[in-house]
C-alpha cells in the first residue's frame, strides 16, 4: 500500500525554508520494527522491489531500523532471511535495536533474563526451539536458557547481530532505532540512547542537526514532526509494517 503525506504549499505561502533532502539520484527506503514477522517483511519487500523496478535509474538504499526479533513467532526465520538475502539492486544497512542488544547481552549476563523474556524474548527463544516462559524468574533456569541459546544460535546469526550499526546518515536525515539525546551532537551520541531513549527525545522540539528517522516507539500512524519521523506502527500487533521512502525533498510511505 502506497501512501503520500505532507501538505502542498499554497500559492499565497511565503517562500518555504529549505526542506530536508537526500543526495541527488538516491532513493532511500527505511523500514520500521519487524519484531519476528517474516510474512510482513516479505510482503513489504515485494512492494519495495516493485517500486524500485519502476525507477531503475536511481541508486537505491534500504535501511532497517532494528528490532528484527522478539514478540512475533518468526524471529529466527527473519534473521535467517536477512542473512541469506543480499537484496540485489539495493545498498543495505542494518541498524541495531534494543531487542537485538538485549539478546546479545543475555548471552553473557543472565541478570537481564526476566526483562528480556517479558518483552518478547520468550518468543525468540521459542523460534530457536527453546521452551521458555515469559514469567520466568529462576536464576538457574536463566543459566540453562543462556546455554541453550548459545548452542542453538547459528554462527552467521551471531555475526549478523554483532555487526549491526548504531546509526546511518543520508543527506539531511539520520536513521537510528530509538532517537537521539537532545542537545548532544550527533557524533557524541551514546549507543545506549540511540537504541533506548524515548520520552526525552519524543517530547523534544529541538533541532538535532538532522531530521531523525526512528522506530522503537509504537504509534497507530507514522509520526511526522519537524525534527523527527517515527515509523514503528506496531507490526507485531497491528499487521502494519511501514517503510518511509525518500528521494530529493520528497517523502512518502509504503505499508503492508
Amino acid at each position: 500500500m502506497l501512501r503520500l503525506f505532507g501538505r502542498k504549499p499554497k500559492k499565497t505561502d511565503p517562500t518555504p525554508a529549505r526542506q530536508p533532502r537526500v543526495p541527488d539520484g538516491v532513493r532511500v527506503y527505511g523500514i520500521g520494527d519487524i519484531h519476528g514477522h517474516l510474512d510482513l517483511l516479505q510482503g513489504l519487500l515485494k512492494q519495495i522491489s516493485a517500486d524500485r523496478a519502476q525507477h531503475a535509474d536511481k541508486h537505491h538504499k534500504l535501511i532497517f531500523l532494528g528490532d528484527y526479533i522478539d514478540r512475533g513467532t518468526q524471529s529466527r526465520a527473519v534473521i535467517e532471511f536477512l542473512c541469506a538475502n543480499d537484496m540485489p539492486g539495493f545498498d543495505v544497512t542494518y541498524l541495531l535495536g534494543n531487542h537485538e542488544s538485549t539478546l546479545l547481552k543475555f548471552l553473557t549476563d543472565t541478570s537481564i533474563g526476566s526483562l528480556w523474556l517479558r518483552n518478547g524474548g520468550a518468543a525468540t527463544l521459542g523460534s530457536y526451539g527453546i521452551q521458555a516462559s515469559a514469567l520466568e524468574t529462576d536464576d538457574e533456569k536463566f543459566l540453562a536458557l543462556q546455554a541453550a541459546l548459545a548452542a542453538a544460535l547459528p554462527d552467521h546469526h551471531l555475526e549478523f547481530l554483532r555487526a549491526l550499526e548504531p546509526m546511518h546518515r543520508e543527506g539531511d536525515y539520520l536513521f537510528v532505532h530509538a532517537g537521539v539525546r537532545p542537545g548532544v551532537p550527533i557524533e557524541e551520541q551514546s549507543v545506549q540512547d540511540l537504541i533506548w531513549i524515548r520520552e526525552e527525545f519524543l517530547k523534544s522540539k529541538a533541532d538535532h542537526g538532522a531530521l531523525i528517522v526512528h522506530g522503537h516507539s509504537v504509534t497507530t500512524e507514522p509520526e511526522i514532526r519537524p525534527n523527527r519521523i517515527g515509523i514503528d506502527t506496531g507490526a507485531y500487533m497491528s499487521g502494519t509494517l511501514t517503510c518511509l521512502v525518500l528521494e530529493g525533498e520528497s517523502r512518502w510511505l509504503i505499508q503492508t
